[in-house]
């Protein structure tokens, strides 16, 4: 890449960010920004997280933050990683370190104070790339900032040993080449192609993350394409056959200038079966919430009123349901405009407004306010006046109906 030195970018003049890199002995040499913020910033995106890679040791790391006063939580000690809490955000602060050991999902390490050393345990090349705080001088080991101008995702070193290393890398390797590749590097692809089933060993929920974080991504249509092609998702959501219906919601999204959503995605990755959805949700061990966003999504419903669907069962439900299942692009921008802006409102009217209006407490209360929010949502949510006569002609009738049963029924007098 052409770039020899980190660019000026926002994140670089954070408060406290460079007391934080003195104070960790930047002038020495002895730490560095490190990772995805290095990244980012030659791309010029947003930087999410900042990260520091530091040749001091931990404790001496957490004796030289609280000396200067800065708070300093180990969040990952044994791994090396100390949080420092600037008034501008969290720095995780990471001790070089080389893997001692790995078992495909965790890691033994030993600290050490060689950078490359350091670089070379990292997944990929794009990922391992080093800038000095003081002078933004890049230190790129193994080839990242070619790979990170012609658009490629690549393991360092041998693939086989990265994945054997940490089984996630196969998810990784897919979600980075949606969000900054353009063609994958053949050697790494075929080493994912041939230990898919290893995925089998992870816990769910880093397979949700990076499945999560994947679908949104920039080419997530044409990488979830390529994963199903080499059988990637087999494994662990067999699921997913086809992303036809994934590119279709895409467009869509992109017409509407809807903002891509995981959940969302998923949905139009799954077979259109509330039942196989929940299913799944509780595999990938999805929230609550958003398991049953994901259920509703899969469940055949109207979509022709968007306003009375969302308060129906919610807003983003009633937005998946427009932009997955909308019958063409007409009903789904009509429903989108109408909940642009618009508040889910709440019914004016209690049950003990219709207690005062003559309805005994009990069943016929619930059935009578179940009636009025009926006619309130068909008439598309009146005000408190119109709501007031629905309310009163319902209450009536319901009179008028107890009144005629009763005089239809048998006497009970004594013979």
């Amino acid at each position: 890449m052409a770039a020899l030195t980190l660019p000026e970018t926002d994140w670089r003049s954070r408060p406290g960010l460079d007391a934080l890199t003195q104070v960790l002995g930047a002038d020495e040499g002895l730490t560095r920004f490190v990772g995805g913020a290095v990244r980012d910033a030659l791309l010029g995106i947003p930087v999410a997280d900042l990260d520091l890679a530091t040749a001091l040791s931990p404790d001496e790391v957490l004796a030289r933050l609280r000396a200067a006063g800065i708070r300093a939580v180990p969040t990952g000690l044994d791994h090396g990683t100390i949080t420092a809490v600037l008034d501008s955000g969290p720095v995780e602060v990471t001790t070089l370190r080389r893997d001692v050991s790995t078992d495909g999902r965790h890691a033994t390490v030993a600290f050490t104070d060689d950078w490359r050393e350091d670089a070379a345990r990292r997944d990929f090349t794009i990922n391992a790339l080093y800038a000095d705080p003081n002078t933004g001088a890049l230190f790129d080991y193994f080839g990242g900032l070619a790979d990170l101008e012609a658009r490629r995702v690549r393991f360092i070193g041998d693939p086989l040993r990265r994945i054997a290393e940490d089984h996630l890398r196969i998810l990784r390797f897919f979600r980075f080449l949606a969000r900054f590749g353009d063609t994958p590097d053949p050697e790494g692809l075929d080493a994912c192609t041939a230990h898919a089933r290893d995925l089998m060993a992870l816990s769910r929920e880093r397979i949700r993350d990076e499945l999560l974080k994947l679908l949104v991504a920039r080419d997530a249509v044409g990488v979830t394409a390529l994963m199903l092609e080499r059988g990637i998702l087999e494994p662990v959501v067999p699921e997913i056959t086809t992303a036809a219906k994934l590119a279709e919601l895409a467009d869509r999204e992109a017409r509407l200038g809807a903002a891509p959503d995981p959940i969302r995605r998923l949905a139009a990755l799954l077979p259109r079966d509330p039942i196989t959805g929940d299913l799944i949700g509780a595999r990938l061990k999805l929230s609550n919430a958003h398991r049953k966003r994901l259920v509703l999504a899969l469940t055949d419903g109207g979509t022709d009123d968007a306003r009375a669907l969302a308060y129906r069962i919610g807003r983003e439900a009633a937005e998946d349901r427009l932009l997955l299942a909308a019958a063409d692009d007409a009903e789904a921008a009509h429903g989108w405009a109408a909940l642009t802006h618009w508040e889910i409102p709440r019914l004016p009217l209690t049950g003990g407004a219709l207690v005062e209006r003559g309805l005994a407490k009990g069943p016929d209360v619930a059935r009578a306010l179940r009636a009025v929010e009926d006619r309130w949502i068909a008439e598309g949510f009146p005000n408190a006046a119109r709501v007031d006569a629905i309310a009163d002609a319902v209450v009536a009738q319901a009179l008028n109906a107890a009144i005629s049963a009763k005089a239809a029924s048998p006497g009970t007098g004594r013979e």
